[in-house]
């Protein structure tokens, strides 16, 4: 009975210990990559900034009515690009720690929706800087009230970036999730197909959630949102088993 219950311990431990090392070895990528961009921190903050200042008033700047804003704002700027630059590592360690329990057309299938997936999110967050961020600021300068000057705070305006870029990042892993699905069997191409009028009207309910009380903004993530719905079909077509298709159809 005990070497029984030893025999079980083992795989258990050498999992913990695999763990550990996986968790020790992302926290150590991801600090690593911090403390090379400490240095540029405020560097960082202005190219952030950039959207905003080009569309305030000649002489419009941010400010900082916090003691410690100027401080802590680009520190938690530089995390954040820190935790994004060592994202493949993070989920190159994950994927190490969970790949030697998998079958084989699950690692095939696992990349590719990884690969994809980090992609996605890359392209939401360039998609929320180059095109979101200068619209709604443009928006937003052209309807201040007429002596009203727009001095926004630096954490502020850090958050509110951060909000986008998350809201946009993750939107545009709608492709990903629906083909997860379909993997999963849960849903068909056809019933995605069907079922289009109903995410349409989910997309705006989310996009009017996620993103600020403006229109600019909500029809900026909304429609990519409703592209990507038909991406997402046009990819759980491919990897949608025959049989599971057929039977659908059926």
């Amino acid at each position: 009975m005990t070497d029984a219950r030893s025999d079980i311990e083992r795989p258990l431990i050498a999992h913990l210990l695999e763990l550990r090392l996986r968790l020790l070895r992302g926290s150590i990528g991801l600090l690593v990559v911090l403390a090379c961009l400490l240095p540029f921190a405020n560097k960082l903050y202005g190219y952030l900034a950039q959207p905003l200042l080009a569309k305030l008033p000649k002489g419009g700047q941010l400010i900082a009515t916090q003691v410690a804003s100027p401080f802590f704002a680009p520190m938690k700027l530089a995390f954040f690009v820190a935790l994004l630059v060592s994202m493949p590592w993070l989920l190159y360690q994950a994927w190490a720690f969970v790949a030697p329990g998998l079958y084989k057309r699950e690692k095939r299938l696992a990349l590719p929706l990884l690969s994809s997936a980090l992609l996605l999110f890359y392209a939401g967050c360039a998609f929320a800087y180059f095109l979101v961020l200068p619209m709604v600021f443009g928006f937003l300068a052209r309807v201040t009230p007429a002596g009203v000057a727009m001095m926004t705070d630096i954490t502020s305006y850090l958050d509110f970036v951060l909000v986008l870029f998350l809201a946009f990042g993750l939107a545009f892993e709608l492709p990903v999730a629906l083909v997860i699905l379909a993997l999963l069997g849960w849903v068909t191409p056809e019933q995605l197909r069907e079922g289009r009028g109903y995410a349409v009207v989910g997309i705006f309910i989310i996009a009017a959630v996620l993103t600020p009380p403006d229109v600019v903004s909500q029809l900026m993530l909304a429609i990519p949102m409703c592209l990507l719905y038909e991406a997402g079909i046009i990819a759980a077509k491919f990897v949608t088993p025959r049989k599971q298709a057929d039977g659908a159809s059926a």
